[in-house]
């Protein structure tokens, strides 16, 4: 049998603060006679602040992730374009621009980056300037921080011993995968510390009818925030059904999927509002969003080699190979020992959310690089159960409940050494990707082209350059004009908006500054690819394919009008293309 029950929560001390476990789902609700084997977890405390031993390992380990993942956190990883995309939006939510940089198109619900508006406003209040990709990961932390006390108490609520919960915390916030992946403004991040929120409101102690309500809540904002994280809903109701009272279990799960379904609604109600909810001339559609969404192109199976999805998960496992990989492994035991363990019956519900998204991404479909994000708490939470598994069941010192006998020395050296092989494997691994992590500078080129763009251009409000989005708020911030002046490279072909400002496509532009990701999508883009291919280099910074070129590009002299470049008077000035809902 196994559990996570420690060896010393057998006596029959009474200690402070601490309540007798409730019954599972389906349990008869009679404690363990003299026949069972398989011991009760010992409950945490109602409240954990107000075991000190708990807030005591939680702030320390606490601290550690912060200093692990705030070291550099400006100049590793490389900036993405989805950071800088959701950035810029929080930027035009703050202006009051509408909900996004360019027309909002419902590729992604506006919460996420609302919160990240409302995170952002008073360092963009104080410093406009510093309202840039790198700097503003520094607000990361608050949600790395949140998430990762949420993680050990949603292990204790479970019932895990205070080492594991702790364990399941340091797994999913000193993971070099974690630590790349939650230093960058993404979406999922976000979502993930709801999530986290629901799933602590569903396991409530106290199995208060409003916890469960606002475990509803919870969800839905999850969902508002990154509407993938839907996929996790069933083990958040599992969650709550075995953790909520038979009494009130149907009033419990009523009351959640209600507050949940209610505040969902209130997406396509907006749409339905504003008259965008179905595809229709001249306008975008919330029905057009869903369906851009689900009909990107697949990357493949996962264990296909060469596929992109395959590619994916190398970089996944190039970072860490232990959360990934050994989640699934607890995971897998924990579904194994279902009928007899305690911690696999406790662990059901990130259990089950791992199935899920596990199952997700071995579907031939679009996986994302940071997909993974969603599955991280769950794989470190059941990797730390499957631990106190193992571990309950090396040191278990009883033949039954009556009759017991010491830990022999043999079970003790057992133990040690299965620790000390666990540590000799892992330790060098994350030193090494937390050392590059927190010592190397990636980020160098990007802030080089910026600083160039911004000296050595003449007359910035009146030239037009095509960037990915990394780099469009620190030219908003050198004085090009948002979004026609800087202008997001995407749009340059797929919005009418913008492209009808370009009526002799990319000779109406002055540079386009080709990152990395400029120069891998150009090739499905005809005016980004034709500025490339009719442009020069005049400054290039960093090396190989991480460099980042600046290319004048060769208009033939006047614009569409016969004007030079520089008069104002051959641009077509239009608001809702510089950043206007609509």
């Amino acid at each position: 049998m196994t559990s996570t029950l420690p060896a010393a929560a057998k006596t029959e001390v009474k200690v402070p603060a601490q309540r007798t476990a409730a019954p599972t789902a389906g349990s008869t609700g009679r404690t363990n006679d003299s026949s069972s084997t398989s011991p009760t977890p010992q409950a945490p405390p109602d409240r954990l602040r107000d075991s000190r031993l708990d807030l005591i390992l939680c702030g320390l380990l606490l601290v550690a992730i912060m200093i692990v993942q705030g070291w550099n956190i400006a100049d590793y990883p490389t900036l993405s374009d989805d950071e800088g995309t959701y950035l810029a939006q929080a930027w035009a939510v703050q202006e009051s621009r509408g909900l996004a940089h360019y027309t909002y198109w419902y590729d992604h619900p506006p919460l996420g980056w609302i919160q990240l508006a409302v995170l952002t406003w008073i360092p963009a209040q104080l410093a406009p300037e510093s309202m840039t990709v790198g700097s503003m990961r520094v607000v990361m932390l608050l949600i790395s921080a949140v998430s990762a006390v949420l993680v050990y108490v949603l292990g204790r609520r479970l019932s895990l011993p205070r080492w594991a919960a702790g364990l399941g915390m340091a797994l999913f916030g000193l993971s070099p995968l974690s630590v790349v992946l939650q230093r960058e403004i993404f979406l999922d991040n976000i979502a993930v510390m709801w999530t986290l929120l629901a799933f602590c409101l569903a396991a409530s102690p106290s199995r208060h009818l409003w916890h469960h309500f606002g475990a509803g809540i919870a969800a839905a904002a999850a969902v508002l925030t990154k509407e993938t994280m839907l996929l996790v809903l069933p083990a958040v109701l599992l969650t709550m059904w075995r953790h909520s009272h038979r009494d009130t279990r149907k009033f419990a799960i009523t009351g959640a999927v209600t507050a949940c379904t209610l505040i969902g609604i209130s997406y396509p109600l907006f749409a339905l509002l504003k008259g965008e909810l179905l595809p229709g001339d001249g306008h975008v559609s919330l029905w057009d969003g869903i369906v851009y969404q689900m009909s990107r192109p697949g990357s493949g199976f996962i264990l296909s080699e060469g596929t992109g999805s395959y590619g994916v998960l190398q970089s996944w496992l190039y970072y860490d190979r232990v959360l990934p990989l050994g989640g699934l492994a607890g995971a897998l035991l924990l579904l194994v020992t279902w009928r007899w363990s305690v911690t696999a019956r406790a662990l059901a519900g990130p259990a089950l959310a791992v199935a899920i998204l596990a199952g997700m991404a071995l579907r031939p479909g679009y996986l994302p690089a940071m997909y993974v994000l969603q599955a991280l708490p769950f794989l470190a939470l059941v990797l730390a159960g499957g631990t106190a598994s193992v571990a309950h069941g090396v040191l278990r010192r009883w033949r039954s409940a009556t009759e017991r006998r010491p830990v022999t020395w043999a079970r003790h050296v057992l133990a040690l050494a299965l620790a000390a092989a666990a540590a000799a494997y892992v330790v060098p691994r994350w030193y090494d990707g937390n050392h590059t992590a927190m010592t190397f500078d990636a980020n160098a080129p990007y802030r080089q082209a910026a600083e160039w763009l911004g000296t050595e251009v003449d007359d910035p409000a009146d030239t037009r350059v095509l960037v990915d989005d990394a780099l469009w708020l620190d030219l908003v911030h050198e004085g090009y004009e948002p979004g026609l002046g800087v202008i997001w490279f995407y749009k340059a072909d797929l919005d009418p908006a913008v492209t009808k400002t370009m009526p002799r496509g990319w000779r109406d532009l002055d540079y386009v500054v080709a990152s990395p990701t400029v120069r891998r999508d150009a090739v499905d883009l005809p005016n980004v690819k034709g500025a490339m291919e009719n442009s020069t280099p005049v400054a290039t910074f960093g090396t190989g394919e991480d460099r980042i070129e600046i290319r004048r590009i060769d208009t033939g002299g006047d614009r569409t009008d016969g004007t030079e470049a520089t008069d104002d008077g051959d641009r077509i000035r239009e608001t809702e293309a510089a950043g206007g809902d609509r």
